[in-house]
């Protein structure tokens, strides 16, 4: 019960802040950080669906699927595409690069090849019930450190920038902030089987700490404007000098 506690009390403040970001990114950001943007809509519908499950189970509802794997289908999603805002970050921060394609492949390439072997690596197809997600507790805490890697690269490539995007260095200092707790709270939930193990706790107090730092980068970015279209001058019988 106290973990349920826990969670409830997470998700009382992470929806309020997801909605949040959500609303800053419509104001116009949502163009410089599309990924951004569908991963924070896709957090937001996965935590309801969540919030739902765990409601309808305390309800007495039975579903043809256990809690843990509505858990673990989102979180994969979840993953897929904080990893797609990583690389994204990437190529904005490696713009201006003269080596930008051999940089980006190596990064991308790197974490790509990381993932793919540490799922092979942890996935156990014959576990069993009470086992049945410890290998992607294991795989998920490898894909925190390598998009955690990925982050710190991409934090000296903006370091190192003659052009500081400020909103950038924030925006992966909140995923710097999420990755370290997310790897380090899955490594703690393993080593110690808790009803409530402290790697809940930092993972839920990470990721709303990482939340917040997207919220304020957000709200303090400069909001792009939409282009305006520049009306030609028109001559003599309608037309404009385009046309002629």
């Amino acid at each position: 019960m106290i973990r349920e506690a826990l969670q409830y009390a997470g998700w009382l403040i992470g929806l309020p802040l997801e909605l949040l970001i959500i609303r800053t990114l419509l104001r116009g950001s949502y163009r410089n950080f599309p990924f951004l943007f569908l991963y924070c809509i896709v957090l937001f519908l996965t935590t309801v669906i969540e919030i739902s499950v765990n409601q309808a189970y305390f309800s007495g509802i039975k579903f043809g699927y256990s809690r843990a794997t509505y858990y673990w289908v989102d979180e994969t999603i979840r993953q897929v595409l904080i990893f797609a805002v990583v690389i994204s970050f990437i190529y904005l921060a490696t713009a201006n690069l003269k080596s930008r394609p051999l940089v980006r492949f190596s990064l991308i390439a790197g974490a790509v090849l990381l993932a793919a072997t540490s799922f092979f690596i942890h996935y156990n197809v014959h576990a069993g019930a009470g086992d049945k997600w410890t290998w992607m507790t294991l795989w998920i805490r490898d894909l925190d450190f390598s998009a955690a890697i990925l982050d710190l690269l991409l934090w000296a490539l903006l370091l190192g920038s003659r052009r500081r995007n400020s909103t950038l260095l924030m925006l992966s200092g909140g995923l710097g902030i999420q990755f370290t707790g997310e790897a380090v709270g899955q490594s703690l939930r393993y080593l110690v089987r808790w009803p409530l193990s402290p790697g809940d706790i930092i993972d839920l107090l990470t990721n709303l700490t990482g939340l917040w730092v997207w919220w304020q980068a957000l709200k303090l970015a400069p909001v792009p404007q939409p282009p305006v279209a520049i009306a030609l001058p028109r001559e003599r019988g309608g037309t404009t000098r385009a046309n002629q």
